[in-house]
């Protein structure tokens, strides 16, 4: 066995498929051109339009056959980061063929490049079968039988150990609402501990489902998998996975990737805020040198949440330093770090957040006991961690424990995930939508009503402040509605009956009330507003207020239910509006008939 520092690793696979005929592409942006993703989160993002036919990779790159090592990011793993595995910012080994080979030409490079080039073992290997399936509940489609030809290649090449897999876990479906797709093999290698990991997954793109992902493994839709005319290649290794492996570490951070930062962290900090730190900055090094840059909206939300989040530790932590470590590990790979820049944003942002620590520390500092609640409360209002929370309060968090902080956390992630509004003292709930809750006729009509005016107040903001005006969150009771929304300053009492007067107007012009259901690329083309941290499905529906959804004065993604006309309203008054952070408003609004 090998033991190969990263960067080896990384020459050793560009080197391997270069040598095997493969065009040696550079990885594209964070930042991608394909509208339907906040960031690039694969290596084969940058190929999609030559699966599909759109782009010719002869004319483009001179063969059909690419490789690359994909800078990725994934925001859907931010609060899992801090366990052996999870992380934001990654890096993706892969190659691809667009219709130049496929599975035996595929299989033979990966099983070549791992036993021969970094001289590993595989353990087994797993194919797609009908009768395939795992704790997951994932069955094969009738329609595609058995990957015989995968196996005998692997049988061939002397892997004995072929496990067979279903729908849910070795079929890659459709992006979207309907493309390539087809069966998967995955390599499976063992760690330093003994258990088995997924290393690599070769996708053999051979069928287009007219369809959803979601739709194929329901298999109730009436929609059939067609053969492709022109069958494709697209693996795909996660880098951080395979360095753990080869250099044979009990977890990714302790490879040379990670290594470096952590000499720098100090040695009573505990394991999960480390690499919590470490994973951040080396995500804000790169969405940094890509052009994202801290804001209150899409990736720059992104960017702000992760750099605040160090900015909290640094009165332990020398941020700079560990920056620029960043940077001279990585810099002879990615060109484009530039640790000027990093520094300059770095210390803007530290300057704006700045004000908000302290506002936080103040409230702190007025508790005269901290327990979790409390505890959470800075953290969600203030971005206080709990590290900062437990060394300034002293003997006054002596009860205050990280189990019992990350139990609370987890409380706020499901009932966030479930948008759940206001209980209702245990009472039978004739409507709940998650979001919506009544428990009597009284209490629908005035959900409903709150719910449409909701819907009203945005689309006001937006035309009264502009177009910076971005939903964060909401919470709808029988009482009142509370929608909090990212905008940098106060507003004047003038823009507030501005905002009024134009909802309680659309209210009296007794505008009717609709929804469409379409996919979500052509709900997004109508320009319908929606939350975009939200995961929506490939079918959506979109409520709109006025006679048609193409002349439409408020649009938005969502679920319903509303009123049918807006006349049924009656009265809409903003009873608050404040702060809840840095570029944070929250405004409180009721209805009277």
């Amino acid at each position: 066995m090998s033991h190969l520092s990263s960067s080896e690793i990384r020459q050793k696979f560009l080197d391997y498929f270069k040598k095997n005929g493969h065009v040696v592409v550079p990885s594209s942006s964070l930042i991608p051109t394909d509208p339907s993703v906040l960031l690039t989160t694969a290596g084969m993002q940058q190929f999609k339009k030559y699966y599909t036919g759109e782009a010719d990779p002869v004319k483009d790159f001179g063969s059909k056959n690419t490789t690359s090592i994909q800078k990725s990011f994934r925001t859907s793993d931010i609060d899992e980061v801090g366990d052996e595995t999870h992380l934001t910012f990654f890096e993706m080994l892969g190659n691809f063929s667009f219709s130049g080979y496929f599975k035996k030409e595929a299989i033979g490079y990966a099983h070549e490049f791992i036993t021969k080039e970094l001289n590993f073992p595989i353990s087994y290997v797993t194919i797609f079968s009908p009768e395939g399936g795992s704790a997951s509940g994932g069955k094969g489609s009738s329609e595609v039988p058995r990957d015989e030809e995968s196996a005998g290649i692997w049988k061939d090449l002397g892997v004995t150990d072929i496990r067979e897999e279903g729908m849910h876990d070795v079929f890659w479906g459709p992006t979207g609402t309907s493309g390539p797709c087809g069966p998967t093999t995955e390599i499976y290698c063992k760690n330093v501990k003994g258990e088995d990991v997924e290393i690599w997954n070769l996708v053999f793109n051979e069928f287009f489902f007219p369809g959803s992902r979601e739709e194929l493994l329901a298999g109730t839709s009436g929609k059939k998998l067609e053969p492709l005319k022109q069958k494709g290649v697209d693996t795909g290794m996660g880098f951080e996975r395979l360095a753990m492996i080869i250099q044979q570490k009990s977890s990714i951070f302790e490879t040379d990737l990670f290594t470096p930062v952590f000499k720098i962290l100090p040695e009573e900090m505990d394991e999960k805020t480390k690499r919590v730190f470490a994973d951040h900055s080396r995500a804000v090094c790169f969405l940094i040198s890509d052009g994202v840059r801290p804001s209150n909206k899409e990736a720059g939300y992104i960017l702000r949440r992760l750099t605040r989040r160090l900015i909290a530790y640094q009165a332990k932590v020398e941020i700079e330093k560990v920056l620029k470590t960043i940077v001279e590990n990585y810099g002879a790979f990615y060109k484009k770090l530039d640790i000027k820049t990093i520094l300059s944003v770095f210390e803007d942002e530290n300057t704006k957040f700045s004000k908000t620590l302290s506002t936080g520390l103040k409230e702190l500092a007025k508790i005269s006991e901290v327990d979790t609640k409390s505890a959470f409360r800075l953290y969600e209002s203030f971005g206080l961690p709990y590290e900062t929370i437990k060394e300034v309060s002293g003997a006054k968090a002596g009860k205050l424990s990280r189990e019992e902080f990350d139990e609370e956390f987890k409380k706020h992630q499901e009932i966030s995930r479930a948008g759940v509004g206001k209980k209702f003292g245990g009472h039978g709930l004739i409507l709940n939508t998650g979001e919506l809750k009544a428990v009597n006729e009284e209490e629908l009509n005035k959900v409903l009503c709150l719910h449409t005016a909701t819907h009203l107040l945005q689309r006001a903001l937006r035309e009264v402040l502009g177009p910076e005006v971005k939903q964060t969150g909401s919470d709808i009771t029988a009482e009142r509605t509370r929608f909090d929304y990212s905008f940098p300053r106060k507003l004047i009492p003038e823009e507030i009956k501005k905002v009024e007067d134009l909802v309680n107007e659309k209210i009296k012009e007794d505008l009717p009330v609709n929804f469409k259901e379409m996919s979500k690329g052509e709900a997004e083309k109508t320009g319908a507003l929606f939350f975009f941290k939200e995961k929506y499905p490939d079918m959506v529906k979109v409520y709109f207020v006025g006679k048609d959804i193409k002349s439409a004065w408020s649009k938005e993604f969502c679920g319903g239910p509303h009123v049918d006309h807006t006349g049924i309203i009656g009265h809409f008054k903003i009873s608050k509006e404040e702060s809840i952070g840095s570029g944070q408003r929250r405004i409180k609004g009721v209805v009277s008939g």
